[in-house]
């Protein structure tokens, strides 16, 4: 039996960008996003379009929230990203319209293969659908999508995929219910 060799780790393979726009990004992420200062949202929209994010419409960002590299990073319109939500995404993450990231959310792309004595690096992409609901202190997994407007309940970790429309809570998360909403709103639609 192996033991684990964190000495002979070597994630040389993996590209996350630009050293100038990490270290460009370490700074503006500090001041602008990773304090309690409440900046406009409307000028993190611009800091995050600026390092090659997709941000759409009506998108909030709450203070204290860290993003890892924003060049990975698409959000959707009418999006809210709470107070402290850490999207570590070394892969891509994607946002659909209207999605809701409570506070401390965390979408984690990164893990480790601990099958591995050299502990390799796994990466998976997340995409939350229209509509998601991840609640305060969940966790999404990588590799993981969460179908349209499901629901991640407070605290819950979802380490596989969510059914559209499902309220999931536990770890790991496992579908409960049902979400039904009231009242007869029109679905927005982005122009084209």
């Amino acid at each position: 039996m192996s033991t684990t060799r964190l000495d002979l780790f070597d994630n040389s393979d993996y590209k996350p960008g630009p050293l100038g726009a990490r270290g460009a990004w370490t700074f503006v992420s500090a001041w602008f996003f990773q304090t309690w200062f409440p900046w406009p949202n409307g000028l993190k929209r611009i800091l995050l379009r600026a390092f090659g994010a997709k941000i759409g419409r009506g998108v909030v960002v709450k203070p204290r929230v860290t993003i890892k590299y924003p060049w990975k990073l698409s959000i959707g319109d009418h999006c809210w990203i709470g107070e402290k939500v850490w999207i570590d995404n070394l892969g891509q993450v994607t946002l659909g319209n209207h999605c809701c990231l409570s506070q401390s959310a965390l979408l984690l792309c990164g893990n480790h293969n601990y099958k591995k004595p050299t502990f390799d690096l796994i990466v998976g992409d997340i995409t939350l659908e229209d509509g998601v609901w991840i609640g305060a202190r969940a966790s999404v997994g990588p590799g993981v999508t969460c179908g349209s407007h499901s629901v991640l309940a407070m605290g819950s970790i979802a380490t596989s995929d969510l059914e559209a429309w499902g309220i999931h809570q536990g770890n790991p998360a496992q579908a409960k219910a049902k979400r039904h909403q009231e009242g007869r709103i029109a679905p927005l639609t982005s122009p084209k």
